[in-house]
């Protein structure tokens, strides 16, 4: 687990270590908001947040953010921030009130961005040196790379909380997902000794057990037959079709339904997958793919849907 990563007003700043998925030392600070300069601070201003790009500290509490990762939207609405988010990227479609713009998170356009007159931005990938060039104009930025751990999932939602004046609202959230989460884990008909194979998308790409997602079905006891693919240290392998007639997993479950059309009918005119038992028994599951490839607070929603299916296979 990352250490405590949220720094307020008055706390030593020096006993803070650089730590977090995607970090690297040496990155410099984001500086701090310049605007509205006449606004006074809000309460718990200002904090100082550890995060992807270093020590990112805001003076007061953002009222013009603008977000470019669709994981972190979802965050800022759950948290209570949505109605500080004044644009949102172009992959954002969730919550639907949120501010969709043509604004993106791939290839980010400094121009366009600053146009928006932020007072912070949120993003997971510092593409084209995006947090760089937005700090050269004053803009204040707060990276929070992909989640590879629950936990990072936990911290980064209660950093986006601290960062945005929404700490409390946050907490809760965390808190209870963490007991969504535990809920689940708990009901779960572990002795069953279930396996499975995640769809990425028709090529086929799975994930394994070291993924973000890999470590959500293992709170089910599930087994993960990507792990024994020849390429599965990447944590993304390429999986031949052959590979997973061999391994025969009990739940299929597909993340590529609305982008790709996969479903258990596609599933069953590839060559040698029409036998698998996922298929026969009616264990193909088609997941949402907005939500099965996020990190955000529908982390919860996914593991109700995986949950669910397991529930049913244990029974059958």
């Amino acid at each position: 687990m990352r250490p405590v990563r949220t720094v307020f007003a008055g706390a030593l700043l020096g006993t803070l270590v650089l730590a977090g998925c995607g970090q690297s030392s040496g990155t410099t600070a984001t500086p701090a908001p310049t605007t509205p300069p006449s606004a006074p601070a809000a309460e718990g201003f200002p904090v100082t947040i550890e995060a992807g790009n270093g020590q990112v500290t805001i003076d007061r509490k953002p009222e013009r953010i603008v977000s470019l990762s669709a994981s972190h939207t979802e965050t800022l609405f759950a948290v209570g921030a949505g109605p500080q988010v004044i644009a949102v990227d172009d992959r954002s479609n969730f919550p639907p009130e949120a501010p969709k713009t043509d604004l993106s998170g791939f290839k980010p356009n400094v121009e366009a961005i600053v146009a928006k007159k932020p007072d912070l931005v949120v993003l997971s990938d510092d593409l084209d040196n995006v947090v760089a060039e937005l700090g050269k104009v004053g803009v204040p930025v707060l990276l929070e790379p992909a989640a590879t751990t629950l936990d990072e999932a936990y911290e980064e939602i209660a950093e986006i909380g601290a960062a945005t004046g929404n700490k409390a609202k946050a907490d809760e959230v965390v808190t209870g997902m963490r007991a969504a989460m535990d809920k689940l884990a708990a009901e779960a008909p572990k002795d069953k000794k279930l396996t499975y194979y995640h769809e990425l998308d028709q090529t086929p790409y799975a994930v394994t057990s070291q993924t973000f997602l890999g470590q959500v079905y293992s709170i089910f006891g599930l087994t993960n037959i990507a792990d024994q693919a020849p390429d599965a240290a990447g944590g993304y392998p390429k999986l031949s079709a052959e590979f997973v007639a061999q391994a025969d997993p009990d739940l299929i479950f597909l993340a590529d339904v609305k982008c790709c059309k996969q479903d258990k009918a596609a599933l069953a005119k590839r060559p040698g997958w029409a036998g698998l038992s996922a298929v026969k028994n009616d264990r193909v599951v088609e997941l949402d793919d907005d939500i099965a490839s996020r990190w955000g607070p529908r982390i919860v929603d996914l593991a109700e849907t995986i949950g669910a299916a397991v529930a049913k296979a244990g029974a059958s």
